[in-house]
């Protein structure tokens, strides 16, 4: 692919994919891999009607479908991102239904047995409202622009038995984030996480962080957690 970086996975992941980012699309890191990795260890996709949501370049699309998904959908409302999830689960031979849509998209075309979700989480001193790279990390004030919208549609999105993966920074409130999923009647826990240095994004933001009280003085690492939920 033309003016696209691949990026291959790392640390305990059972398999090793490629995948091409796009100028302007999330290029998969650290949160993408550990909710991939939290995706095999759970063997939830096996034979599931999966759907990821902020899909970006397809990454977890991509694994889902590798991971014995019966069906993957993927849903962005970003068109390059759309696309450059397009490429990817076609240069992989995989049959993945990538769509250009929000959630309420998803959610009529559901339901599904499987949410996974990289939505953005990233604390913000602005509410973005343009597309483009910054609006796959930019979150807003308290980093739940995103995370809101999933906690409030999601338990709609899953058919019965159902389960939701999200990953999530400590900085955008996991708590909460629980107690969202635990009032709409869900089974909800954190089942992994990871602790990691910042990145070029949390260091440019390391200060006004610490001086809103996100972050402690100093702080220089965030704690990335994988959630699961469960529809009873």
């Amino acid at each position: 692919m033309a003016n696209s970086t691949a990026v291959r996975a790392g640390h305990d992941m059972q398999k090793f994919f490629d995948v091409a980012v796009d100028p302007g699309v999330y290029r998969p890191q650290e949160d993408s891999w550990l909710l991939a990795e939290a995706l095999t260890a759970s063997g939830i996709a096996v034979g599931a009607r999966v759907v990821d949501m902020c899909t970006g370049s397809g990454v977890l699309a991509v694994h889902a479908a590798r991971s014995g998904a019966r069906r993957v959908h993927a849903f962005d409302i970003d068109p390059v991102a759309a696309s450059c999830a397009q490429k990817n689960a076609r240069n992989a031979e995989l049959d993945v239904n990538v769509r250009l849509g929000s959630f309420d998209d998803a959610r009529r075309a559901g339901p599904f047995d499987v949410v996974v979700c990289n939505p953005p989480y990233v604390p913000s001193d602005n509410v973005p409202v343009e597309l483009g790279p910054a609006r796959a990390w930019d979150a807003g004030p308290t980093g739940r622009l995103v995370l809101d919208t999933l906690c409030n549609n999601v338990f709609d999105m899953l058919s019965p038995g159902g389960t939701l993966l999200a990953v999530q920074s400590e900085f955008a409130d996991p708590q909460l984030t629980l107690s969202m999923l635990t009032a709409r009647g869900m089974s909800a826990a954190i089942v992994d996480s990871r602790t990691i240095g910042y990145g070029p994004v949390m260091s440019s933001r390391a200060e006004w962080l610490e001086n809103v009280g996100i972050a402690r003085t100093g702080q220089r690492t965030e704690r990335l957690v994988v959630i699961r939920a469960d529809k009873q």
